[in-house]
């Protein structure tokens, strides 16, 4: 199994961090958000990783440089001469992907999230992607999503809030790989999601959206 870290993102509401250092390079704990990523799905079992970058490319490209190395990882780079956001930046990297099940992470948000759980998961037939779902957080109290039994929904009452984590089939795409502007993840998602073939786990443990340099810094204080 093959996963992608989103890593091309300006980091716009985190700046001025992020005038001079990528997003997902901000160090937590002693190492870059990206480290901890690609720490955590190596153990997972996970050795071909995708990452896209744009921001400050150069930076997050020289420092993993070596990940086969110092992780046992081959990273395939995925760059982008403009941001193509979520969705966009998935699209783009489909050829690196394969046509199995990847697991898609948000390179800005940190948690202690195991990704076994998602790499011995196997999506039924039915479903084009599972997302990995948390509690509404205080930034987010209206939600993402309601959860009905294991089916994701937009219901009057979303109680959950997208962690960033979520295992992809590629095919959930086929209607997009044409497009070549930036477009957003729940694009993608929404039409599956009404079709009710999207499934949905809750995480209850350690996770934190680092979206803003206020969040940001109660992570560091954590």
């Amino acid at each position: 199994m093959k996963a992608m870290i989103l890593a091309a993102g300006r980091g716009e509401r985190l700046r001025p961090l992020t005038d001079s250092t990528p997003k997902p390079m901000l160090p937590v704990a002693g190492k870059p958000l990206l480290e901890h990523h690609i720490e955590r799905l190596v153990a997972a079992g996970i050795n071909q990783i995708v990452i896209n970058t744009c921001w400050l490319a150069e930076q997050i490209e020289d420092y993993f440089h070596d990940a086969e190395h110092r992780f046992g990882v081959t990273i395939h780079w995925s760059r982008e001469t403009q941001a193509l956001e979520t969705g966009g930046g998935i699209a783009n990297a489909l050829p690196l992907l394969g046509e199995q099940p990847f697991v898609l992470v948000n390179g800005d948000v940190w948690s202690d999230f195991e990704f076994t759980e998602l790499c011995e998961r196997r999506l039924p037939e039915q479903l084009d992607a599972c997302l990995v779902l948390v509690k509404n957080p205080d930034h987010n109290p209206c939600g993402d999503f309601a959860l009905n039994r294991d089916r994701v929904e937009y219901g009057d009452h979303n109680n959950y809030t997208f962690s960033g984590i979520s295992l992809i089939r590629p095919s959930l795409f086929a209607n997009f790989t044409d497009q070549q502007d930036a477009f957003p993840l729940r694009d993608v998602l929404r039409p599956a999601i009404v079709s009710g073939r999207v499934g949905g786990t809750v995480y209850t443990g350690s996770w934190c959206d680092v979206g803003t340099v206020e969040r940001y810094r109660q992570l560091q204080s954590a």
